[in-house]
């Protein structure tokens, strides 16, 4: 097993070719200073370089405001069951459990992944070894301080099978393997599980250090190991969490009713400047967008959690308020699983994508707030992203191929879709009327959130948002990658998977694009989703709430704001 070649004052060989391809602007600012961290280099160090190469002056820091502590801030916003972060399925809750404990890494608004938990890393030149050196100083809640055997414990948590959570779709490629159980499935093929491809995978080096020793080259470890399902929990804990659950965040939840409110108290220590709220309340207002804008107006919260498009221009007229919008890769899709008929067959899955006018669905359910989906949930603001020829919507072609696949008198399908927020069943009611002309003929069930988030992966087709990432890949790993938790389609590709790992270990982004052109295509092509829209992200705040900066996934993260007098 290599012992890794990741020194703390040593760079990685390929940071020089990215300063002479930044000075010979074959590479832009964006992705220079999120290549160089994520191999090691520090963020000063690197936005430091980017603005002399580019000759941007000096940015002066502007004259902060000095936090004020005290007060307490109230959202509204769904409060979902918060018993188990590792396998977290919406950013819901994990926007609660953000606020009391902490990531390894964070990557910041601007496409830049920063250490948190940890002081750095360092990756070994062909990107197999990942060595993360904890920082030193961090204590949890309950005094202890946090050392390697915590984090070692929690990676392990995320990488069980039993467990269930998404995070091992990020690294399945890079730390874990395929294996036979001897079990059968009900169709007579191996019944597979995962596990770590060595067990010398996770490596103890020191109370403070890690050491990840992958199987294949893994480029984006510090962005995997930001997945909001990737919480540090106290093993103490054992996964669970709840009143009294130990963190290293500047917040301990006090309070905690599903379906109604959470309150979360500022911790008497915390490791790092910060916390400076008394309190946080978050406040389930219920599905009714209604609801949502008479408790913002009547200032019953401070703020809105994925304020419903529809309430839109009534938000804008409450007095008091910031509207913070920023551009993101949030999405939605209205997915088919692979192996239930009709969708088994890929000319079935491709004419509902024919049959789609993404334009004229982006303009009925979210306002042409956002852009045109295309089918392979690769966004344009991913710096991965490659351009492909746009599926256009053509009702003969549809047909045809539905008629190829054995049906050419049209199919029946029941579409699955939560109620809130109220774009969600606007855009599914629009895609059936769609898709009715090319003899697609689909009944819609409209469902309370709370129960489509216990059926979501489970029913043959449903209509399922998804966040943002800061890359193309990571979406692909999590959402079609063979066999992970998150791979709601049960789609299986070898091809698609052999593509993927690939474009996880390329530094050069021209390469790296051009193998994730191909993964677009074959999504376009056999893929299992009908992706309409990109939506832009607003969030909704009382102009009193100072120090706050959206996120484009839509985290939040409160340990640096404060409430003006």
């Amino acid at each position: 097993m290599r012992s890794g070649s990741g020194g703390k004052d040593r760079h990685h060989p390929a940071i020089p070719r990215l300063v002479d391809a930044l000075e010979q602007r074959k590479l832009d600012r964006r992705e220079f200073l999120r290549t160089a961290t994520l191999l090691g280099l520090g963020a000063p160090a690197a936005y430091g370089i980017a603005g002399k190469i580019l000759g941007e002056p000096a940015i002066k820091a502007a004259q902060a405001q000095t936090p004020v502590k005290g007060g307490i801030l109230r959202v509204g916003m769904r409060i979902p069951a918060l018993d188990s972060p590792h396998i977290f399925s919406w950013v819901y809750d994990s926007n609660v459990v953000r606020q009391t404990n902490d990531y390894l890494s964070r990557t910041q608004s601007d496409g830049v992944t920063v250490p948190y938990l940890l002081e750095s890393w360092a990756p070994s030149e062909d990107l197999k070894t990942w060595t993360l050196n904890l920082r030193k100083g961090v204590k949890w809640s309950n005094g202890e301080d946090l050392v390697a055997d915590h984090v070692i414990w929690n990676l392990q948590r995320w990488f069980d099978p039993n467990v269930g959570s998404s995070t091992l779709g990020l690294f399945k490629g890079f730390l874990l393997k395929d294996v036979d159980t001897g079990e059968k499935n009900e169709d007579g093929s191996p019944k597979m599980t995962t596990d770590l491809w060595d067990a010398n995978a996770i490596e103890k080096v020191d109370d403070h250090t890690i050491r990840l020793n992958g199987s294949v080259a893994q480029l984006a470890v510090p962005e995997n190991l930001f997945h909001y399902p990737a919480f540090i929990l106290h093993p103490k804990d054992e996964g669970k969490y709840g009143v009294g659950a130990i963190g290293t965040g500047a917040y301990e939840p006090a309070e905690i009713e599903v379906g109604k409110k959470v309150v979360l108290k500022r911790r008497g220590s915390y490791w790092k400047e910060g916390g400076y709220l008394d309190e946080i309340h978050f406040v389930d207002l219920g599905d009714d967008p209604a609801t949502k804008l008479a408790a913002l107006a009547s200032k019953q919260v401070d703020g809105l959690y994925d304020a419903d498009i529809k309430i839109y221009e009534s938000i804008k007229k409450i007095p008091g308020l910031e509207l913070h919008q920023i551009t993101t890769a949030q999405t939605a899709c209205a997915r088919m699983k692979m192996g239930h008929k009709p969708f088994d067959d890929p000319r079935v899955r491709k004419a509902l994508r024919l049959a789609t006018d993404s334009a004229s669905i982006l303009k009925i359910a979210y306002r042409d707030l956002g852009a045109p989906g295309d089918h392979h949930h690769c966004c344009p603001v991913h710096p991965d992203y490659a351009e492909v020829p746009v599926m256009k919507r053509d009702i003969e072609a549809a047909k045809k191929l539905l008629a190829e696949a054995g049906h050419p008198n049209g199919i029946e399908a029941e579409l699955h879709c939560k109620k809130d927020p109220d774009w969600e069943p606007t855009a599914c009611q629009a895609l059936i009327e769609q898709w009715a002309e090319a003899g697609i003929n689909v009944k819609l069930n409209v469902m309370p959130g709370a129960q489509y988030w216990d059926v979501w992966t489970k029913v043959p087709f449903g209509f399922t948002t998804w966040t943002h990432r800061p890359l193309a890949i990571m979406v692909l790993g999590l959402a079609y990658r063979t066999g992970v938790p998150w791979n709601e389609s049960d789609y299986s590709n070898p091809k698609f998977d052999e593509l993927l790992t690939k474009a996880e270990g390329i530094i050069d982004l021209e390469e790296r694009k051009k193998v994730v052109r191909e993964l677009e295509l074959i999504m376009q092509e056999d893929g299992t989703i009908v992706q309409p829209l990109w939506r832009a992200s607003y969030q909704p705040f009382t102009n009193k709430l100072k120090g706050y900066k959206p996120h484009p996934t839509e985290y939040y993260f409160f340990e640096d704001v404060w409430m003006e007098a």
